[in-house]
C-alpha cells in the first residue's frame, strides 16, 4: 500500500489509481433548482471546500454531469484550476437534462459521447481519470454505452471506466465487451445491501469500490436532529427520504449516539466513525465525503486516518441488529 504526506493510499481496481481512504463528493455543491438538490449553495463556499479538501490531503473528487445540471462540474473545474494541488477528478454519464430542468436518461453511443465532451468542457480537462455510467438506465442500453466508453478510452479521453448503482447481472454483461475498474454503490451501515451479492462479486473479478453516502446524506454526521430535518428547505430531496421520517429516524438517530460515543473516545465525530465502518469491509477502496463547507471539510478530515478496531465494529453491528426497521 502507497502512501503520501502519511496518509494510505488505495489502488482502484485494475487502474494506476491511488486513491486517499476518502474523496470528495461534489454532488450537494450543485446547488439549488433541480430534481435532486440539497439546497441553495454559494459557489465560493463550494470552492473554498474543495481547496481545503486537497490540502488536508484529499487525492480525488467524484462528481456528475447531472449535479446541477452541469453546475457541480462547472464549480468542480474552477475549484481545480486555482488549486494547489492537483486532485484525480471523476465524474459520470446517462443522466440528462431537457431545456426545461426536466431529467431523462440515455446511454446511446451518441449520448454518452456528447456527455463526455460536455463534462470535458465543464471540467477544463483535457481527460477524465474515471468516468463512470452512472445509472443502468435504460437498461437495454448498457452494452452499448460500455462499448461506447471503451473507444473513447482509446481516444485517450477517458483514462478508466466504471460504473455506479449496476447490480451483478449488468456486471456481467459489460464486462465480456472490457473490464470494470471500479463499482460505485451506496453503502453505509443503513444501507448494507450490497454485502450479500455485489460486493463478493466484485471481490472475485478485481473491481473496485468507491462508495457513496456512507453517511447517509447527512443523517450520521451527528449534526442532523429531528428538528433539524423537519426545518430543512421544501427543495431538499432528502425530505421525502425513508431513512429521514419515521419510523425510522429516531431509530437512526439512537445509532448516531453510539457513534458518537465512539468517537469521542478518539476525539473524533459520529460521521467519521461512519464513514469507518465502510472502510472496514476489504472490498472497499474508499469513501465519497461531500462537502459544503471548508469546516465542514476539516471536521471529516479525520476520516483519512481513523480506521474501527474489531470490538467497535461488531458494536455497531450489534445495534443494528437489536434495532431493525
Amino acid at each position: 500500500m502507497a502512501t503520501t504526506d502519511s496518509i494510505p493510499l488505495r489502488t482502484l481496481g485494475n487502474s494506476d489509481l491511488q486513491l486517499t481512504p476518502i474523496g470528495f463528493g461534489a454532488w450537494a455543491i450543485g446547488g439549488g433548482d433541480w430534481a435532486y438538490a440539497w439546497g441553495s449553495q454559494d459557489d465560493s463556499e463550494s470552492i473554498a471546500a474543495i481547496h481545503r479538501a486537497l490540502d488536508l490531503g484529499v487525492n480525488w473528487i467524484d462528481t456528475a454531469a447531472i449535479y446541477g445540471l452541469g453546475h457541480s462540474e462547472e464549480v468542480v473545474g474552477r475549484a481545480v484550476k486555482t488549486a494547489s494541488r492537483k486532485p484525480l477528478v471523476f465524474t459520470k454519464c446517462s443522466m440528462r437534462w431537457h431545456d426545461d430542468r426536466s431529467i431523462y436518461n440515455s446511454l446511446k453511443a451518441a449520448s454518452v459521447a456528447e456527455e463526455l465532451e460536455a463534462s470535458l468542457r465543464r471540467l477544463g480537462v483535457e481527460t477524465i481519470d474515471l468516468y463512470q455510467i452512472h445509472w443502468p438506465n435504460p437498461d437495454p442500453e448498457i452494452e452499448e454505452a460500455w462499448e461506447a466508453l471503451t473507444r473513447l478510452r482509446e481516444q485517450g479521453k477517458i483514462r478508466w471506466i466504471g460504473v455506479s448503482n449496476f447490480n451483478v447481472e449488468q456486471m456481467t454483461r459489460i464486462q465480456k465487451i472490457a473490464p470494470i475498474t471500479s463499482l460505485q454503490p451506496p453503502y453505509s451501515m443503513l444501507r448494507p445491501a450490497i454485502e450479500a451479492q455485489i460486493l463478493p462479486f466484485v471481490q472475485a473479478n478485481g473491481i473496485g469500490v468507491i462508495n457513496y453516502s456512507p453517511m447517509v446524506s447527512g443523517l450520521l454526521t451527528g449534526k442532523m436532529t429531528a428538528e433539524r430535518v423537519a426545518a430543512m428547505p421544501t427543495d431538499d430531496w432528502r425530505r421525502k427520504a425513508v431513512e429521514f421520517n419515521e419510523p425510522r429516524l429516531s431509530r437512526n438517530l439512537r445509532l448516531v449516539g453510539l457513534l458518537r460515543e465512539i468517537g469521542s473516545g478518539h476525539s473524533v465525530s459520529p460521521g467519521v466513525v461512519a464513514v469507518a465502518w465502510t472502510l472496514h469491509h476489504p472490498a472497499v477502496t474508499a469513501a465519497i465525503v461531500g462537502g459544503r463547507s471548508a469546516n465542514q471539510v476539516e471536521q471529516m478530515a479525520p476520516a483519512l486516518q481513523f480506521r474501527l478496531s474489531e470490538g467497535e465494529y461488531a458494536q455497531i453491528n450489534s445495534f443494528l441488529a437489536s434495532n431493525p426497521v
